[in-house]
C-alpha cells in the first residue's frame, strides 16, 4: 500500500492510501481514521460506502465523522464507490460507469474485468484492512447513503457474520424495482431479474431476517424519495420478514451531505452501542 496523507483530525489519525486491487485489476483509494485508541488496542471499525459520483474524499472531508469516532474509539474506512483509470465508463451519465459501481459484481462485458466492487468490500477490503491496521475484525459494521445505503444493507444481509452492524442514509432498498437500480443492474448483469434479486435489499431480508437493529435516515425534502428510493417497500419487507428496523423521516431534509452530518452522531452510536462500545 502506498499512504497518500495523513492528517492529525481531533484525537486521530485521518489517512487515505492506495493500493492495487486483486477485484477491479485496478489502483484503488479508501481513507481511513485512526482514533488515538488504536495505539493501544485493536478497535471496532465501520465501513463507510458512499454514493453516485462520490470517492473517499466525500464522507472524509463533508460528514463531521472524525469527532464522534475519537470518542467512541471506532475506526472508518471509507472506499472509492468504484475502479478508476483507463477502464470502461459511460461519461454522458453520472449513474452508470465510473462512480457508479453500485457495489455489485458485473457480469456483463465490457464492465466484467474491472466492476467487481461486491468482492472488493465484502472480501478484499476488510482482509486487507485487518492485515495492515489494528481493527477488531470480531466488531465490524456497515453503513452508506443513497447507492451505498443499497451496499450497506446488501453487505448486512449478505454477510451478517462478517458486518454485525448497519444502518443507512436515503438508501436505494429495491434497486430492481426503480430507475437507477434497473438501469445499472440491467447493464452489469444483464437481462437476468434472478441475478438482480441478489443485489435487492427487499429480497434479501426476506430470505433471512438478521438479529441487527437497522437504523435508517431519510429526508422527507429529498428529491429522489419517490422514484428512486421508496423506503417504505423496505420497512413492509422488514415487518413481513420479522427483522428489526426503525426508519426516521427527517423534515426538511434532502439527498445532500447535509443530512448525513445533521445525524451522523446517532449513527456512530447506533453502531458503538450495538457493538457494546462504551460511549
Amino acid at each position: 500500500m502506498q499512504q497518500i496523507s495523513n492528517q492529525r483530525c481531533f484525537a486521530g489519525q485521518q489517512q487515505v492510501y492506495q493500493h492495487a486491487s486483486v477485484s477491479t485489476r485496478t489502483a484503488m483509494r479508501f481513507s481511513i481514521y485512526l482514533p488515538d485508541q488504536a495505539r493501544e488496542a485493536h478497535c471496532p471499525a465501520l465501513f463507510w460506502l458512499s454514493g453516485l459520483t462520490c470517492t473517499e474524499e466525500n464522507f472524509t472531508v463533508k460528514a463531521g465523522a472524525q469527532r464522534m469516532a475519537s470518542q467512541l474509539g471506532l475506526i472508518i474506512i471509507a472506499p472509492d464507490t468504484s475502479p478508476r483509470g483507463d477502464i470502461p465508463d459511460d461519461p454522458d451519465a453520472y449513474d452508470l460507469g465510473k462512480g457508479a459501481g453500485f457495489y455489485v459484481d458485473a457480469s456483463e462485458q465490457p464492465w466484467q474485468t474491472h466492476y467487481q466492487m461486491h468482492s472488493y468490500i465484502a472480501a478484499e477490503l476488510p482482509a486487507l484492512i485487518t492485515q495492515h491496521f489494528p481493527v477488531d475484525s470480531r466488531r465490524f459494521g456497515v453503513f452508506g447513503h443513497s447507492m451505498g445505503g443499497h451496499g450497506a444493507l446488501i453487505m448486512h444481509l449478505r454477510y451478517p457474520r462478517l458486518f454485525k452492524t448497519v444502518s443507512a442514509y436515503a438508501p436505494i432498498v429495491a434497486p430492481s424495482r426503480v430507475p437507477w437500480g434497473q438501469k445499472v443492474l440491467s447493464t452489469y448483469l444483464g437481462d437476468n431479474p434472478a441475478a438482480w434479486l441478489e443485489y435487492d435489499a427487499c429480497e434479501l431480508v426476506g430470505r433471512q431476517a438478521t438479529s441487527a437493529h437497522i437504523l435508517i435516515d431519510q429526508g422527507d425534502a429529498d428529491e429522489f424519495l419517490e422514484q428512486q428510493l421508496q423506503p417504505q417497500r423496505f420497512i413492509q419487507a422488514c415487518q413481513s420478514a420479522g427483522q428489526s428496523v426503525q426508519l426516521r423521516m427527517q423534515p426538511g431534509f434532502d439527498h445532500s451531505y447535509y443530512c448525513i452530518a445533521s445525524f451522523i452522531d446517532d449513527h456512530l452510536q447506533h453502531h458503538a452501542n450495538a457493538l457494546r462500545i462504551d460511549a
